[in-house]
């Protein structure tokens, strides 16, 4: 049972529920970055449906852990937990408002759902690796999912935590990369030269699937896959695209900045009725 609420039975999702669903997420998100005048609305829209592939179709809530290592795209994260049923979904009104549990990067215990602060990048799969190895010792089921951005694998500590994985054979952990190939200051491909992506994770031990990261089916069959390999962690690299579902912000890293106004907001959600 998860803390602060009751028990939340397993999903299996049909692919045109999730596809919905991740909809759904899309348009509380504009909401949200609207409404709070934030940033980062592109970042948040780019791993919207890996987060439904997760919440609604793959992970056992009751065993498996999550951890959004990539803070600042907590927006539909915590649309996600509120549709899933984690908390009342009218708690996403309040979001980024003085003393709100929805601050515009999580926090530990914020809500239910959230284990760990993140925001900082470059320390989820570090804390993600200690959990699944805890349950090792532990002979305990349930497997630890960590969603990363691109930018954050220029984190040495990132690839630390790879190498520490794989040493302990950590095949209950799973980490997730948005390639949405955008980051703050530019392409992330030439910010750091971080292709091929894949192989390099590869060179560090672990079970790779490349896939396309809105593809709901083949994100599904990659995640329903884990392990890769017996004894070796598993990473996912999704494929995305940066604002995706808005037309005007895909791809464009002036969103990474900027807040929707009252006009953008009525365009991306005409763009992303079912």
């Amino acid at each position: 049972m998860i803390s602060g609420v009751p028990t939340l039975a397993h999903q299996a999702g049909s692919l045109p529920d999730l596809r919905s669903r991740a909809r759904s997420v899309r348009r509380a998100t504009v909401r949200m970055a609207h409404s709070g005048k934030t940033a980062h609305v592109a970042s948040a829209l780019s791993c919207a449906d890996i987060l439904v592939a997760l919440y609604f179709h793959v992970m056992t809530l009751d065993e498996d852990r999550f951890i959004l290592a990539k803070g600042h795209g907590c927006m539909s994260w915590y649309a996600t937990l509120a549709q899933r049923g984690y908390f009342d979904e009218a708690l996403l009104q309040t979001y980024a408002q003085n003393g709100s549990a929805l601050a515009e990067h999580p926090s530990p215990g914020c809500i239910p759902g959230v284990d760990v602060g993140t925001g900082s990048l470059g320390h989820g799969l570090s804390i993600g690796a200690g959990m699944a190895l805890a349950r090792k010792v532990d002979a305990r089921p349930g497997r630890v999912f960590v969603l990363l951005s691109d930018g954050e694998c220029n984190e040495g500590s990132v690839w630390e935590a790879a190498l520490f994985a794989t040493a302990r054979r950590l095949d209950n952990l799973v980490a997730i990369v948005d390639y949405n190939k955008l980051q703050a200051m530019g392409r992330s491909d030439e910010v750091a030269a971080l292709a091929p992506l894949g192989r390099k994770w590869q060179s560090f031990g672990w079970g790779v699937r490349e896939v396309d990261g809105h593809d709901m089916a083949s994100l599904v069959g990659a995640l329903e896959a884990v392990p890769f390999g017996r004894g070796r962690p598993n990473v996912v690299v999704a494929h995305t695209v940066k604002g995706k579902g808005v037309s005007f912000m895909e791809d464009d890293l002036e969103w990474h900045y900027r807040p929707p106004s009252a006009d953008d907001l009525r365009r991306a959600l005409a763009e992303l009725e079912d």
